[in-house]
């Protein structure tokens, strides 16, 4: 099978080895009510009402949407809003916990006996896309299953720094087991591959046992070659199928799911607690002591880093998520949100930006790009405003990997100049 070209990165996994530490209960909780794609969630509670962990603080907005429930016991303080890092305004339900972690008397399993009732309680956990895109994990499964013959399972993890789904491999093995048995038996869908990249020989053999005996799951190994990850990366490695330019992997006759998603399917369906807290890597070169952490959704990240250690040196800057894909954090009382998977704090030596110079027409961004896509001629002619051309390029194929950044020897900001290019497109021009 043609292999899809991508970047050799050095993989900084320092956290691979270490466990998941729980901390403990913060001083506050800033829980946002847009943590997924679509509709942000409606409060259901206003200052100073008694919250308890597991309680609905969030219903659903119309259409594609998600729930959100409180994973502290308190007082609501006030019904707030916050300046989100892509610059949108988003409303945050505020909590000064009391330090009990009282659990909410409703939190019970929920009864499953068929498709709908699966796809009901799914809903109702709260669970969106855990790897970083944070799509509604029931919309998903919603999905037509007659035209759906494979699930595909993000191991790859391919982003530097990021370890988080590696521990739930590693430390969780059998409960990402049960939890595509439970997809497998309500979707009807039973081919199965896990994509985990061939550096993580310890997941793969955990993944291995763990399905052992489970008819049509399997697990593959993959190149460690940046963005194994990316969807259409993914789904083409695994099963040799092309999402083509509007397509999602629906379309390809897969669902496509990250393995921390599938395993916090399973602790729903298992306990009846909805999805309450997150694994977060905090990691960089300016942390004192990098970790995984278990915290509550909506703690602030600056209480993750002080769990951390705090700052060993001055940090140049802070990202949500990875090195590659990340987005700069813009004030340190950002709170965790259901897909964040890390914070990365550098100093000013790993995070100066270096000095753009002239292209040198080399072609390492089309001889690197996933998609073999052309950024340097995409650059030209969104320079040029000229959107028939950016079209024919096909820019939005573009899953904004930043692979071409990396590779071009003039330092030029190609990922970003796409990214904008998708937005003219979009904006009809403007």
């Amino acid at each position: 099978m043609f292999k899809l070209n991508g970047v050799h990165l050095k993989h900084c996994k320092n956290t691979a080895e270490s466990t998941p530490v729980r901390m403990g209960v913060p001083k506050k909780l800033v829980i946002p009510m847009s943590m997924h794609i679509g509709a942000p969630a409606k409060p259901v509670v206003k200052a100073g009402d008694t919250v308890k962990v597991g309680q609905l603080v969030g219903e659903a907005g119309a259409g594609l949407s998600s729930p959100i429930y409180s994973g502290v016991s308190g007082t609501v303080k006030k019904i707030d809003e916050i300046i989100a890092a892509n610059g949108a305004h988003i409303t945050t339900v505020v909590i000064e916990p009391d330090g009990l972690q009282t659990v909410h008397e409703d939190i019970k399993p929920p009864v499953l006996e068929n498709r709908e009732q699966f796809l009901d309680a799914v809903r109702m956990s709260g669970i969106v896309g855990l790897g970083g895109a944070g799509f509604p994990t029931a919309v998903k499964l919603s999905a037509d299953t007659s035209k759906i013959d494979a699930i595909v399972v993000n191991g790859a993890e391919c982003e530097p720094y990021i370890t988080s789904d590696t521990r739930t491999m590693l430390d969780e093995p059998d409960v990402i087991a049960d939890g595509l048995k439970m997809l497998t038996e309500y979707l009807g869908v039973k081919r199965v591959v896990i994509g985990i990249e061939n550096n993580k020989r310890k997941c793969i053999a955990a993944l291995k046992k763990a399905v052992r005996g489970i008819e049509g799951v399997s697990v593959k190994a993959l190149p460690a070659v940046y963005p194994q990850g990316g969807e259409k990366v993914l789904v083409y490695h695994t099963v040799g199928r092309v999402i083509k330019e509007g397509q999602l992997p629906l379309d390809a006759g897969v669902i496509v799911i990250n393995c921390t998603t599938v395993a916090a399917i399973a602790k729903y369906i298992r306990t009846g607690m909805p999805l309450v807290e997150k694994c977060v890597t905090v990691d960089g070169s300016a942390i004192a002591e990098p970790k995984n952490v278990i915290a509550p959704i909506g703690t602030p990240a600056l209480e993750l880093i002080e769990f951390c250690g705090g700052f060993k040196t001055q940090p140049r800057k802070i990202l949500w998520g990875g090195p590659m894909m990340g987005i700069a954090l813009p004030d340190l009382n950002m709170p965790v949100m259901k897909q964040t998977n890390a914070i990365l704090a550098f100093d000013r030596k790993d995070a100066t930006p270096p000095e753009e110079t002239a292209c040198i027409k080399c072609g390492q961004c089309i001889d690197h790009c996933p998609l073999r896509l052309s950024p340097s001629a995409i650059n030209k002619a969104y320079e040029a405003k000229d959107t028939v051309a950016l079209q024919k390029l096909k820019v939005n194929l573009c899953m904004e990997c930043g692979s071409c950044s990396y590779v071009c020897p003039a330092k030029k900001n190609l990922v970003q100049t796409n990214k904008l290019a998708k937005a003219m497109l979009r904006n009809g021009g403007k």
